[in-house]
């Protein structure tokens, strides 16, 4: 697989992962009245959405969740340096949250962005435009017709929010595995990357520079695994104790830039498969195995052998994997190994 040209201007691939703050908040809100204000505060009007248009082109139906189903929660991250006044911004970075409330299990599955894609209304297109052409609800669309999922719900931020977050819990002691170094001319110099290699405590705008660092001989696809990866570590930090006291500090800090449609009901319920939540398998989308990369128009793009593989692909990695220390034949033929090669040591003597 050749690497994306370095040419092409860095972007971000914002590791969006706000929904901690959903999936937890039912072990939060009875520290008073004023988290559950606060949580209020993250669901935007129309007029004051930093995503979604007040009168769409395409008028999409986001279904509901009743509580008992799957539910697919679309994170989005945005860099508007670049997009003109009142211009969206493309959602750089895309991951669905697919939780089970039976098993209370979460996948996550990262959305490359340059994936070439139906967009309804529009014809085909990269995956990441979707947002500019009719915000969250289009884009919730294009990514579950893709996946064969329906999203419920999604969470939109920037690069300070996600600062915000980090700063707000303190930041997050992660190992950076190597150097890593860039320098972006944009905004002054302001999101420059530099960090040195090894265990370290990431603040929000290291941990920024961490999940933004796409120059490896692999590009996008070892950042969309980073991205994943601090993820789950971040999720962790969020549930500790400390942190659900410090609830109501934390949202309020990050509030202003987050967008979302997450009502403090749905908030409430989501939090409730935020205790005991696992983290299962996180993947790729398209997996490497079914990219196919072309150009259209002069510009590469990421294309996929057929919709139904993605889908396919996506049903697997949602399909519980058996514990194989709960597998009595499994501990049988583990015991009748040691037996036999007890035996065959016995033989030799």
């Amino acid at each position: 697989m050749r690497t994306r040209s370095k040419k092409r201007k860095s972007k971000w691939l914002l590791t969006i992962i706000l929904i901690v703050i959903a999936l937890i908040i039912g072990a939060a809100v009875y520290w008073g009245s004023g988290v559950f204000s606060s949580l209020d505060g993250l669901q935007k009007d129309l007029k004051d959405s930093l995503i979604n248009p007040e009168k769409p082109a395409i008028e999409v139906e986001v279904p509901k969740w009743e509580g008992k189903e799957r539910v697919n929660i679309l994170l989005l991250g945005g860099d508007a340096r670049e997009a003109e006044e009142n211009e969206m911004a493309r959602s750089d970075s895309m991951i669905v949250a697919s939780i089970d409330p039976v098993t209370k299990q979460a996948n996550l599955f990262s959305i490359l962005r340059d994936t070439y894609t139906d967009i309804e209304g529009y014809g085909k297109g990269r995956i990441n435009t979707a947002i500019t052409l009719g915000g969250a609800p289009l884009a919730m669309q294009t990514i579950g017709d893709l996946l064969d999922l329906e999203i419920q719900y999604y969470l939109y931020t920037d690069f300070e929010g996600f600062k915000a977050l980090v700063d707000a819990i303190g930041g997050v002691y992660y190992t950076v595995e190597k150097n890593m170094k860039y320098t972006d001319n944009a905004d002054k110099n302001r999101y420059d990357i530099d960090l040195k290699e090894g265990y370290q405590l990431l603040d929000g705008d290291k941990a920024l520079q961490y999940v933004r660092f796409r120059h490896d001989a692999m590009s996008d696809y070892t950042r969309t695994e980073r991205q994943r990866n601090f993820l789950m570590t971040v999720a962790k930090e969020m549930q500790s104790t400390w942190n659900i006291i410090r609830m109501k500090e934390i949202i309020d800090s990050v509030s202003p830039y987050i967008d979302t449609n997450i009502s403090v009901n749905d908030m409430l319920k989501l939090g409730q498969l935020g205790v005991g939540l696992q983290i299962g398998d996180s993947a790729q989308i398209p997996p490497f195995d079914l990219l196919r990369e072309t150009t259209v128009g002069g510009a590469s793009v990421l294309g996929y052998s057929s919709k139904e593989d993605i889908q396919g692909y996506v049903q697997e990695v949602l399909t519980p994997k058996p514990d194989p220390t709960n597998d009595p034949d499994a501990a049988l033929s583990d015991a009748d190994a040691q037996a036999d090669g007890a035996d065959s040591a016995g033989s030799t003597n």
